[in-house]
């Protein structure tokens, strides 16, 4: 029986995260060593809820209700739950100290999920004490309205823990799909191509940036690559391309476009430094 659902992370990924856990009815602990961190994540989960609300997916109730499931901590020692979701910064040494850390202060049948959107669960779990009790639970962003997660078992990850985290996923109003340990799973490694022939149309000279997103999005897609990248994090997306290419030893497919280096070099990073490969 699950209570309390721990994320770890008070970005943009983990306020989401939160969110989905307090609507879905659990216990919140939403932990970052960065203190400034925390009620940025509240008013960021705050101005979710009150957009639901004026678009008559909440009662003006609700959003109060699910806010009050929330318990904000930076000490480490206060983070107990039966189940911990890591979306903190992607590095396999990071997310290992993070999970030993918890692993010390939580019972040992504590599942611990990783948020990782290319990194190899298998690597961060041989390194995590109990290692059968650790697996992938990948959101999309924005969290709180996608409805994919990916629920990705390891090499040593116990059968039950993934049946729990599908579970869990479907109590949390969103659809699992299971997949096994590979490099950028299903659909990051599907993707890449979305973004990388993107970006080379635009380095030919083909089309515009605006011209390539608009045709995507009337082909049905609801945004084109650039405008995604830009709501991701270019850094981010970045990283997940580069993860990529080298767990494929650098195969063409899946080499980093330059146009999203010189993006992440100068900092435009989309949406949340006001400049990516547009201007907000």
């Amino acid at each position: 029986m699950l209570n309390t659902i721990a994320i770890c992370g008070a970005g943009t990924m983990g306020a989401g995260i939160a969110q989905v856990a307090a609507a879905g009815g659990f216990k919140t602990i939403l932990f970052d060593t960065r203190e400034e961190a925390l009620p940025k994540a509240i008013a960021q989960i705050s101005r979710n809820l009150h957009t639901a609300v004026e678009k008559g997916k909440l009662d003006a109730a609700q959003p109060a209700v699910i806010l009050s499931r929330i318990q904000t901590v930076h000490d480490a020692q206060l983070c107990i739950a039966d189940v911990i979701i890591e979306a903190i910064v992607e590095n396999i040494p990071a997310k290992v100290a993070l999970f030993n850390q918890l692993a010390t202060v939580n019972r040992p049948d504590t599942i611990f999920a990783t948020n990782t959107s290319s990194l190899s669960v298998s690597d961060i779990a041989k390194e995590i004490i109990h290692p059968e009790r650790v697996a992938g639970m990948h959101f999309f962003n924005p969290a709180h309205l996608m409805q994919l997660v990916e629920i990705v078992s390891g090499k040593a990850t116990d059968p039950a823990v993934a049946d729990v985290l599908y579970a869990l996923t479907k109590q949390l109003g969103k659809t699992p799909v299971r997949v096994k340990d590979a490099p950028g799973f299903i659909v990051n490694r599907v993707a890449r191509h979305y973004y990388l022939e993107a970006m080379q149309v635009a380095s030919d000279g083909t089309a515009d940036l605006k011209t390539i997103d608009k045709l995507l999005e009337a082909a049905g897609f609801r945004m084109g690559p650039f405008a995604l990248m830009d709501l991701i994090g270019n850094d981010i997306n970045f990283a997940v391309t580069t993860s990529l290419y080298e767990a494929f030893n650098h195969a063409p497919r899946f080499k980093p476009g330059q146009l999203q280096a010189d993006k992440v070099a100068k900092g435009e990073l989309g949406r949340k430094t006001g400049k990516g490969f547009y201007n907000y």
